[in-house]
């Protein structure tokens, strides 16, 4: 750019249009121009990984492999698990807990709510004739306590005002005296291992109620009454 071009430009366009100048020349010494314009117009080139992991998916869709197999099974024939549906009682066998419900159900009969209260009333009317000076309480059964979980929770304050703080031994008396041993969980307030064993083997069901008797400082005498079904039969055992 000569100097007439220079004419009537301010001192901040002059040198400007000198540092654009400049700029053009150096890029023309190095060729960048030209270097820019054949990346512009170069085809794109894949890159040699992606070919190679197009070509393994291709191959595995187009021709599956066979199943693995061991050596000592390679020979026997393959056994095809989705063309036998299970019968009824391999599905109770699969569904241990669906299947003790279902006969819950079927030998338990049904359970109405004026039942469960009659039963509680009970249980409430056979605490009050017991000897105060042993604490006790009531506890209703439900169907989490007797048939499926198997976990007795207490009521809090009778276990924060009488029961150890820490985990220990919890004995159970049954009408007999005979005895069983459960774990109580300090922190959650009940009982668990062992309780099934003493809910099972006196038949306890949902809707009974019992009275639990604090006759030693880890020893409870167990006072159960039965619920009556429908028919106004109470439930024996």
């Amino acid at each position: 750019m000569g100097m007439g071009m220079e004419k009537g430009m301010t001192a901040y366009e002059a040198a400007r249009e000198r540092t654009v100048e400049e700029n053009k020349r150096k890029m023309e010494a190095l060729n960048l121009r030209h270097l820019s314009a054949a990346i512009a117009v170069a085809p794109e080139t894949p890159s040699p990984m992606k070919q190679k992991r197009r070509r393994i998916i291709e191959a595995a869709v187009v021709a599956p492999s066979p199943p693995r197999r061991s050596r000592r099974l390679a020979n026997l024939p393959e056994v095809k698990y989705a063309e036998v549906a299970p019968d009824g009682a391999e599905r109770m066998k699969r569904s241990p807990r669906k299947a003790i419900d279902s006969i819950y159900l079927a030998t338990r009969g049904s359970i109405s709510m004026e039942a469960r209260l009659e039963a509680a009333r009970k249980a409430e009317e056979l605490e009050s004739q017991l000897d105060p000076e042993f604490p006790s309480f009531v506890k209703p059964m439900l169907h989490s306590h007797v048939v499926r979980g198997f976990w007795l929770g207490l009521p809090r304050h009778f276990c924060e005002t009488y029961l150890p703080k820490h985990d220990a031994i919890v004995t159970l008396l049954d009408e007999k005296d005979e005895q069983f041993d459960t774990n109580y969980l300090a922190y959650k307030n009940g009982l668990s291992g062992g309780w099934a064993g003493f809910a099972l083997d006196h038949g306890l069901l949902d809707g009974d109620a019992t009275v639990f008797q604090l006759v030693k400082p880890t020893t409870f005498k167990v006072h159960i009454i039965r619920a009556t079904v429908d028919d106004g039969n109470e439930v024996t055992k």
